[in-house]
């Protein structure tokens, strides 16, 4: 597999505090700490898979008490996780795991549930501002991601097109980082001097709005060459929409996706490249961030560094795209194309 490691943020130099931090925590399984885990919302299969991780997780640490997989439907999202977090809060959790889609919107339900005593650790998707959370869980380097982006465009499109974006709801923080990441990539240099970004929609990370609104991009720009979609559910609709209009050999799609549910599109040329980081991880490493924090193992301050089970070691550090913000940096993701995604979809 062609691994894409985004770690150069996580190359920055540690502040002088962050040499106190010369050992490595090994956290002591079997404290008891009920916790949430709350993805945007339930019905998402890489939100089920980031599921069997935590779980898995929760089962190495012998945590004697509850994990709690909960999550509002697509259609009352934001209301839905305020209402979660809220409700972690009053019942005093120890953890509530967040993948972010109310933007700003959840910080006083997020600062009540701290007050109370809950750690809030994002995941997948932060706290815009970074208020009411303790440290943020990054799958990638969100500003190396635009790049990436930014280059399966220009290999997509020779060099030369138009293109769009679907994303899924205009208040998920990780959705947005990327898109302005990878505007800043395609102003930067000037190999991407041909690409023109014409627009960005929103699909709700819903499969049969998704599929419409790629379908509503080819009729307004009827020269579009590709579909750039940050989401899993939005890149297979759109896939789906190409191939079910026969318009895979004129618009192309790519973004971010499962290997399982984009193989097929791969290999028949409607989506030749995209990529993705694994989600079972993901929810693992969360979930030994959030023990260590809930039991008290981890202070949450930078320059921590302590040992996640099978993954290895991992460092508390600056979120160098949210000022006065803490993130561990996962890392790393793949790239799927012809090559390898038949492979990886098994």
């Amino acid at each position: 597999m062609k691994h894409v490691l985004l770690g150069a943020a996580a190359a920055m130099m540690l502040t002088t505090a962050n040499f106190a931090y010369a050992d490595t925590i090994k956290l002591e399984p079997g404290k008891e700490t009920n916790m949430v885990l709350l993805p945007k919302f339930l019905g998402i299969l890489v939100f089920d898979q980031a599921n069997e991780g935590a779980q898995e997780a929760h089962k190495e640490l012998g945590n004697p008490g509850k994990l709690e997989f909960t999550g509002p439907t697509p259609e009352n999202s934001t209301a839905g996780q305020i209402e979660i977090m809220t409700t972690a809060g009053t019942q005093k959790q120890g953890a509530v795991m967040l993948s972010n889609n109310a933007g700003d919107q959840i910080v006083p339900a997020a600062e009540a549930a701290q007050a109370a005593g809950t750690k809030v650790v994002t995941w997948d998707s932060p706290i815009p501002g970074g208020k009411g959370e303790s440290v943020f869980v990054a799958q990638v380097d969100f500003g190396s991601i635009g790049t990436v982006m930014a280059d399966m465009a220009l290999n997509i499109l020779g060099g030369k097109g138009k293109m769009a974006v679907l994303s899924a709801t205009p208040d998920a923080s990780n959705q947005n980082a990327w898109i302005e990441s990878m505007k800043t990539a395609l102003a930067a240099d000037p190999k991407y001097k041909d690409i023109e970004l014409v627009d960005v929609v929103y699909g709700d990370d819903q499969a049969e709005v998704s599929y419409n609104r790629a379908l509503a991009l080819v009729d307004k720009y009827p020269d579009l060459g590709l579909i750039m979609s940050p989401t899993t559910v939005g890149i297979q609709a759109s896939a789906k929409a190409m191939q079910d209009e026969g318009l895979c050999d004129k618009v192309k799609v790519s973004g971010l996706g499962l290997p399982s549910e984009m193989a097929s599109y791969t290999m028949n040329g409607c989506a030749p490249e995209f990529a993705l980081w694994d989600f079972r991880d993901l929810g693992y490493l969360t979930y030994f961030t959030s023990y260590g924090l809930a039991t008290g193992q981890l202070k949450g301050e930078i320059g921590e560094t302590f040992t996640a089970g099978r993954m290895g070691d991992y460092t508390i550090e600056a979120d160098p795209g949210r000022e006065g913000a803490k993130r561990i940096l996962m890392g790393p993701f793949t790239v799927y194309n012809k090559d390898n995604v038949e492979a990886a979809a098994k």
